[in-house]
């Protein structure tokens, strides 16, 4: 059997599928005898742009219209013209948005009149292959592209079979994809390690796939759905990755000045934390929350393979949270391995010291622990498990090991007052010197989070959102069960509170850049600290006695009854209202983070090294299983 994998536009161009990787693994395992072979859609796109436009459109027009404009359904929107035949479909209902929102949608139309030429010049050289089998995988805003070019493939040639698989697909989403375009022959619903080649034998059979878990088929004229897997792929059968084809047709495109390649490999799947305690907003991992992870020696064996094979160093993980035996095993062996890894990694935001340190020494340059929120009350309300004083530690503790923290800041959580974020806006300026947030964003209802199962959380109004209305030319009650995002009446904060939060994220980020507060031994045991934030006055504090041993004490965070305990049995009594006084002071030097509970220290041990992000023209946003929370975390 010829198979013929693709991955279409908006997959990152400085990025390797990792899903098309898994299946031609998977595939050469258990079906030596096919015949596999691969389309990377986006790297064609991107290509067949800068000829069609003598370079006018390039790898970072790209990345603006797929990967940063998710929430906006510009990449799906540049190929529903080519789906529903039509090149005006859509049009007025963009602009109509464009309009409302203030979104740029010229580089979206600009490309969207060479989408159709795309799809079939695809067409064209995936059926010189004669494939028998065309799998698409589809993430994001992969589907309608996938679907333009899944419908003129079947037009051409009806008796080609047509499959997709991928998050855009499960659950209700798979279903609802199927039923509603014909020329779609099969879904794989959830993982497609054990689904994928066992509708293969089926074809091979000439069987009906009835025992396919997940699967959704055609019975005559009815889209059947068979009940979807019970049990989730055991880490031994996952596959490493095949890059070998994506590798060499970047070598030889001339996208390739453009991007910086990375690769992708895959630890873990699911979230441990999630199975306890599903964060609230969080609609990722779908209907496969349970955690599996490779053994550390496994991965590394892995990651080591492929840096060898393909001689790149930028290494991006895509589990959702890191298997914290890792620290043990996969880190340690990184980190004595020699190789001078760029390593990007998601993590959660309670790592001690020592564990971040062992992240810095293994090559970690860039992590995402999932801050979301220095207040309280709303990291409850999120159901985190962490407090506003650790997560600032995180900050603090990343910056002294010039660790590029991402995060974004989110609100909009049924229940949160205007109390819970005034307190800690008013700290952002003491905190100028540390990672800012990408941004202050409202969260907007997902489907698969608790928020979106348990309307009692406080939305049970929900449409499909708005951006839907120019992607897809559906009935509501039909995108209600296709789509991921959906728009509800506003909750939380609002008016003042939530124009004072953005203004204060984005004066932290003007700031950042050249702020600096650094601490160092001063005489007898003392403390120096010296401060060149952006706001403040260029200063140097010095701390002794006292003093200097309760400011170590804060760099672990304490409440103030907690502090006072440790001084006194370090034989350095306080009275409970001077210590009170000077943790207000420090609190309104901007030298401590107040939480409301718990107090932290805020100047770095060592110098940051900072770098420009890159944006290489490709950007590493939403695909190949980017975390994206609520709003690209």
């Amino acid at each position: 059997m010829r198979v013929h994998l693709v991955t279409m536009p908006w997959q990152p161009l400085d990025l390797p599928s990792l899903q098309i990787g898994l299946l031609h693994s998977l595939l050469t395992r258990t079906r030596p005898c096919d015949e596999v072979h691969e389309f990377h859609g986006s790297l064609r796109w991107a290509e067949f742009l800068l000829e069609r436009t003598d370079g006018l459109l390039r790898p970072a027009d790209h990345a603006e219209v797929g990967s940063d404009s998710i929430f906006d359904g510009l990449g799906d929107w540049v190929f529903s013209g080519v789906l529903y035949a039509d090149p005006d479909w859509g049009v007025a209902r963009l602009d109509a948005y464009a309009e409302r929102r203030g979104v740029p949608v010229d580089k979206a139309h600009a490309m969207r009149v060479h989408a159709a030429d795309f799809i079939s010049r695809s067409a064209s050289e995936i059926l010189d292959e004669d494939p028998d089998v065309v799998g698409f995988t589809s993430t994001f805003m992969q589907n309608v592209a996938s679907l333009a070019l899944a419908a003129e493939l079947k037009r051409r040639r009806p008796g080609l079979t047509v499959v997709f698989g991928g998050s855009n697909c499960d659950g209700p989403m798979g279903h609802a994809l199927h039923r509603n375009h014909p020329f779609v022959d099969h879904v794989v619903r959830g993982e497609g390690e054990y689904a994928f080649p066992a509708l293969l034998a089926h074809l091979d059979a000439g069987t009906p796939p009835v025992d396919v878990p997940g699967l959704c088929w055609w019975d005559g004229g009815t889209s059947r759905a068979n009940e979807e897997a019970r049990r989730t792929v055991a880490p031994r059968d996952i596959a490493s990755p095949d890059y070998d084809i994506w590798q060499a047709e970047l070598d030889a495109s001339p996208v390739a000045e453009y991007v910086r390649p990375k690769l992708v490999v895959e630890g873990a799947r699911g979230c441990w934390w999630g199975e306890k305690h599903h964060c609230t907003f969080c609609g990722l991992n779908g209907s496969a929350m349970a955690f599996r992870a490779k053994p550390g020696e496994q991965l590394w064996a892995e990651v080591d393979r492929l840096v060898r094979r393909h001689r790149i160093l930028d290494v991006v993980t895509v589990d959702n949270i890191i298997d914290m035996a890792y620290f043990t095993d996969f880190l340690p062996l990184a980190a004595d391995s020699g190789w001078d890894l760029l390593m990007h990694y998601e993590v959660k935001s309670n790592l001690n010291t020592d564990q971040l340190a062992l992240l810095a020494r293994s090559g970690a340059v860039h992590i995402q622990p999932g801050i979301e929120s220095l207040g309280n009350r709303v990291l409850g309300l999120m159901d985190k498990g962490v407090t506003g004083s650790r997560n600032v530690r995180t900050l603090r503790e990343c910056a002294d090991r010039s660790l590029t923290c991402t995060w974004n800041y989110l609100y909009g959580f049924p229940g949160e007052t205007a109390d819970d974020y005034d307190p800690i806006v008013d700290q952002f300026p003491a905190l100028v010197h540390l990672q800012p947030p990408g941004g202050a964003f409202r969260i907007q209802l997902e489907r698969f989070s608790p928020h979106f199962a348990d309307p009692a959380l406080g939305f049970a109004e929900r449409t499909p959102a708005e951006m839907y209305g120019h992607v897809y030319d559906l009935p509501e009650e039909e995108l209600a069960n296709l789509v991921y995002l959906f728009d509800t009446p506003p909750r939380g904060i609002g008016g003042r509170t939530e124009d004072r939060l953005a203004r204060a994220v984005a004066d932290w980020r003007a700031g950042h850049a050249g702020s600096t507060l650094l601490m160092e031994p001063g005489a007898d045991g003392g403390l120096l600290v010296h401060d060149r934030r952006h706001g403040w006055p260029a200063r140097t504090h010095r701390l002794g006695g006292w003093e200097a041993a309760a400011f170590r004490h804060l760099e672990h965070g304490r409440s103030g009854p907690a502090l006072r305990r440790l001084l006194t049995e370090e034989g350095r009594p306080v009275p409970p209202e001077r210590l009170t006084e000077w943790l207000g002071e420090g609190v309104s030097l901007g030298l401590l983070f107040f939480d409301g509970r718990s107090y932290v220290s805020l100047p770095l041990r060592n110098a940051p090294v900072r770098t420009v992000a890159v944006t290489d023209g490709a950007g590493a946003g939403a695909g190949a299983g980017a975390d994206t929370g609520a709003v690209a975390r």
